[in-house]
């Protein structure tokens, strides 16, 4: 099924990799065990988890015991935090097309694009990484209705 609105893989890892750490667990989480819970590639996912750790939002334990786990205080980060960790700045275009087709204030689509892409960025600015805990069973309670 197509869909209009798409967020890369990586960023999509990301903010669900970040909902998994942030339920109630009381060890690390290893590479492996986040790649079998969201069924994606190992070798995908830790990329992904290279660069949470480099933006300071997951870190590490190496051995046996060892895995990844929020970093203090990431769970009350905005998604917004995670998405641009990989996406980099979240910068609205307000046309579908890399160069758009219509002319300058007449968009075939009127305003729609816009607003979609305000409404996403709120949504990502206003959601922290604890209000997604839920999507894993974790026992945070839900701030809002999502």
């Amino acid at each position: 099924m197509t869909t209009v609105l798409k967020v890369s893989q990586a960023a999509s890892l990301a903010v669900h990799t970040m909902a998994l750490l942030a339920g109630d667990h009381e060890k690390p989480l290893s590479a492996r065990q986040i790649a079998e819970t969201l069924h994606v590639s190992e070798a995908h996912l830790a990329k992904v988890l290279g660069r949470l750790a480099r933006e300071g939002l997951v870190q590490s334990t190496r051995g046996p015991r060892g895995g990844f786990v929020l970093t203090e205080g990431a769970d009350r980060a905005p998604l917004l935090t995670v998405f641009e960790a990989i996406e980099g700045k979240f910068a609205p275009h307000d046309c579908l097309f890399e160069t758009p087709l219509c002319d300058e204030g007449k968009c075939i689509f009127g305003d729609l694009v816009k607003k979609i892409n305000e409404q996403m960025r709120r949504y990502l600015s206003e959601t922290l990484i604890s209000d997604t805990t839920v999507a894993f069973g974790g026992n945070h309670d839900k701030k809002k209705d999502h």
